[in-house]
């Protein structure tokens, strides 16, 4: 497994690594013994990067990574969670919650600090509640030695670009999904504002929620109808090809050098195993150019979430 630096935190961070949203069996009912062994593979292939939420699966996504790791030497894998958001809809971004949600996944994660801590979905809360209460609670768990590193997680590349622009956004780390991918590369764009700003980079589903997949999307993705026909064509084409479009789209999420770690999710040890693999095989660019002309026409699509005042037109975040 190769690694790059994350940021200016001093993390040598996987370029592929371990999502854990499957274990709170948000995809499909997922035993513990199954999603603690997949845990434990992960770490064996060097995927030493382990990102959750008390959000996946309400709870049950960290409650069984807690039981994964108290059987590895904590010094071994760089813990990320989240705060914030709780359920569908409930978000709480007050400090007295932020600190007492630490303090409850710490439990949970069987663990005393983690490593990276991430405000989860920020979009969804106003920037004034952001900015007084929740980045203040990041800064005193840093000081109380809870947190070692501090970040926000969102969909649109705006809410980022709003979050840095303010004097008092002092975090390490941004976590982003669904816009480094075969039929998203609009990240690119924020990658000057990272480097200026000295934070670190996540990148997450490069599958783009399942968008590409020859089982087409679930009833629930946002994405609008042409964007899930053109990508299901472009995975239809790799299939006719012999190729799994997961492959490719691993390959081409992780062979950027500007992107320091892509984060992939399965509760399935032998998926795991498939996706380290990949990323050791060389990408074939042929296939590759035919399946960036499929996806030209969408290229950079994408959906809303969040907050009006996170959308602002002018600050990027891909074409709706």
């Amino acid at each position: 497994m190769k690694y790059r630096a994350l940021g200016e935190t001093g993390l040598q961070v996987p370029v592929l690594s371990f999502g854990a949203s499957s274990l709170g069996s948000v995809f499909r009912e997922v035993d513990p013994a199954e999603g603690i062994r997949t845990v434990h593979t992960a770490v064996e292939l060097g995927m030493n990067l382990i990102d959750v939420s008390p959000y996946y699966g309400l709870t049950k996504a960290e409650i069984v990574l807690g039981q994964a790791v108290r059987e590895l030497p904590r010094e071994s894998i760089i813990l990320s969670s989240k705060a914030g958001r709780y359920g569908e809809d409930t978000f709480d971004y007050s400090t007295s919650r932020i600190i007492a949600s630490v303090d409850e996944s710490l439990q949970r994660l069987q663990t005393d600090y983690l490593d990276i801590l991430l405000l989860h979905d920020f979009e969804f809360v106003p920037w004034e509640q952001v900015r007084e209460q929740a980045l203040p609670a990041l800064e005193r768990l840093k000081q109380q030695g809870k947190v070692r590193f501090t970040g926000l997680s969102a969909l649109p590349l705006s809410a980022f670009r709003r979050a840095l622009a303010d004097e008092q956004t002092q975090i390490d780390v941004v976590l982003s999904y669904c816009h480094y991918s075969l039929n998203d590369s609009t990240l690119l764009e924020l990658l000057p504002l990272l480097e200026q700003s000295r934070v670190g980079l996540i990148n997450a589903s490069p599958l783009s929620m399942g968008l590409l997949s020859q089982r087409g999307t679930a009833s629930w993705h946002p994405a609008d109808e042409e964007l899930k026909r053109v990508c299901k064509e472009a995975a239809e084409h790799c299939a006719a090809r012999g190729t799994d479009i997961a492959k490719l789209a691993v390959q081409y999420a992780t062979s950027d050098e500007r992107i320091p770690t892509t984060l992939v999710s399965s509760a399935s040890p032998d998926n795991i195993r498939r996706n380290a693999a990949w990323v050791e095989e060389p990408i074939d660019r042929e296939l590759l150019d035919e399946v960036l002309a499929i996806l030209a026409p969408v290229q950079g699509r994408t959906w809303p979430s969040g907050l009006d005042e996170y959308q602002e037109s002018g600050l990027g975040g891909g074409r709706a």
